[in-house]
């Protein structure tokens, strides 16, 4: 067996986090050539490549930006302990990193990681939002603990992630009080030749919404598609056109908004997902994440 040499790893993690082999040193109390051999030396020990030259500086490399990871959540959890040992609350957890595509609604996701600051006292989060593609590339190289999306992992990654459908939800329509009350009645017939703002047609959502219509025989007049569900209903909330949200956060739109309810369905549904790279979740706000949402206290 190769034990791992920690010192090795202590400055190999003090490099990532520095920027640079000479601040690395500055802080280690090292000289420059001192660093630069010992993480030499966890590189043939670990039979990869940390660093790597762009230009005059030093950059992860892939493999790099993983064992980083590794090693803050190894260091962090050195310092809980001996927090814990002291009396201390532990206030050096490492964060949380969750990745959201761009196209769920942002009440919606609000409300989904709210409890992994309620359940996982100490907890750190940092929210990246793009496409659910570059997500996974992030997810399966670590850079990612979980990722929130409108659908399950493509079938071509089973095996190497697991989606977890935490919330299901029925859609509602809302538009400002005066074209609300309009569309409320004859509704849903009322949507035909109506002002909508929709989301893009690569989200689950749109799909959804385009074959409830065609079974209700409506054409609704597409004044905007939007990628962002928060600029959307801004959009609406200018009076622009209806718009669609997931039922579960009626009275957040509403609010927020100052727009009204005049319709829903529960035929056309909003899903999310947490996606993740283990099959059984351990850490604590990452569980709190993943809990359905029927089952949140």
């Amino acid at each position: 067996m190769t034990w791992l040499n920690y010192h090795h790893l202590l400055y190999f993690w003090t490099v990532s986090k520095r920027g640079s082999i000479a601040a690395a040193a500055a802080e280690l109390n090292l000289t420059q050539p001192a660093v630069s051999a010992q993480i030499k030396t966890l590189e043939r020990s670990l039979k990869v490549t940390l660093l790597v030259r762009r230009g005059r500086g030093l950059e992860l490399s892939e493999i790099g930006r993983l064992v980083a990871r590794h090693a803050e959540e190894i260091f962090s959890r050195g310092q809980g302990l001996k927090d814990a040992l002291a009396g201390r609350s532990p206030d050096r957890l490492p964060p949380l990193r969750v990745g959201v595509v761009d196209a769920l609604p942002k009440l919606l996701v609000h409300h989904l990681l709210r409890p992994a600051f309620d359940q996982t006292p100490g907890a750190r989060m940092i929210v990246h939002e793009d496409k659910l593609e570059r997500l996974l590339a992030d997810l399966a190289v670590h850079e990612l603990d979980v990722v929130l999306a409108d659908a399950p992992a493509p079938a071509s990654l089973h095996g190497r992630t697991y989606s977890h459908l935490i919330v299901e939800s029925g859609v509602s329509f809302f538009a400002v009080p005066q074209q609300a009350a309009a569309l409320k009645r004859r509704f849903p017939q009322s949507l035909d030749g109506a002002r909508m703002l929709l989301p893009t047609a690569n989200t689950s959502l749109r799909r959804g919404l385009d074959a409830w219509f065609a079974a209700q025989e409506i054409v609704p007049l597409v004044v905007a598609e939007i990628d962002d569900s928060a600029v959307l209903k801004v959009f609406g909330e200018e009076g622009l056109g209806a718009f669609a949200a997931p039922a579960l956060v009626d009275r957040d739109v509403i609010k927020r908004y100052g727009v009204r309810r005049f319709g829903g369905t529960d035929a056309v549904r909003e899903s999310v997902y947490a996606i993740t790279v283990e099959r059984q979740i351990i850490n604590p706000a990452v569980k709190a994440i993943t809990t359905p949402w029927s089952q949140k206290p």
